[in-house]
């Protein structure tokens, strides 16, 4: 499959397992829905097809294979949620006319800044945590606590939130000490070897990614109880 390198197939088919072993061919409609349309949604983003590593198949569908294996169904959903909610907004908010702003100052970014949110991107991430609560109550396994498409979709934009605060705040921001440019990866040179300027060297966008989705899951789970 062109969307996944030969490791993130891998991954891809680990997950699938996991969620198919919870929760059969339900879970794997709603796993489905998020890869296709977050796929979908990069390649006409970047004008190219998205090459999905297993870190990052795991960062984005390890917390709800893993609900998926204790059999918790609104849980799995609001970690897909989440997920969804972070592709969606990042990809759709590629086309905002506007410069994004970081969400914990305000302040102008850069386009592709961790942490910079637009109008347009926000609206578009709580469209995806949409499509993936409905498309969960749709499909929800009989026997199932399914839980609300409200619950769900504020799981996933509680996510999606959570992921732009982390990029903004925690995520490691390196720098090539010879020309100033940026980057979020420790490994990279450009002139020399990066350094980091901010953040935790440790955490990078993969990172991020899982904490959203964690996040996400949290919110369902919490939801779910005291509802």
């Amino acid at each position: 499959m062109s969307w996944l390198a030969p490791g993130g197939l891998a991954a891809a088919l680990a997950v699938g397992a996991a969620v198919a072993w919870g929760f059969g061919w339900q879970g794997l409609v709603v796993l489905f829905t998020f890869f296709l349309s977050g796929s979908l949604l990069t390649q006409l983003a970047e004008r190219r097809a998205p090459r999905r590593t297993a870190r990052q198949v795991i960062a984005n569908g390890g917390v709800a294979a893993a609900a998926a294996l204790l059999g918790a169904w609104t849980v799995a959903a609001g970690a897909l949620a989440a997920a969804a909610a972070d592709t969606w907004a990042t990809e759709l908010g590629a086309f905002s006319p506007f410069a994004p702003r970081l969400i914990t100052t305000g302040a102008r970014v850069a386009r592709g800044t961790s942490g910079g949110i637009t109008a347009l991107g926000t609206a578009g991430g709580v469209a995806g945590a949409v499509l993936i609560a409905l498309t969960a109550r749709w499909v929800g396994p009989r026997g199932a606590a399914p839980g609300s498409a409200g619950l769900i979709t504020a799981a996933g934009v509680a996510g999606m939130l959570a992921d732009s605060l982390l990029g903004a705040t925690l995520q490691g921001k390196f720098e090539c000490p010879a020309c100033d440019a940026r980057f979020e990866r420790g490994n990279s040179v450009c002139h020399e070897p990066v350094q980091l300027t901010t953040g935790w060297r440790w955490l990078d966008n993969d990172g991020v990614n899982l904490a959203a989705t964690l996040v996400g899951a949290t919110v369902a789970a919490l939801g779910s109880r005291f509802s």
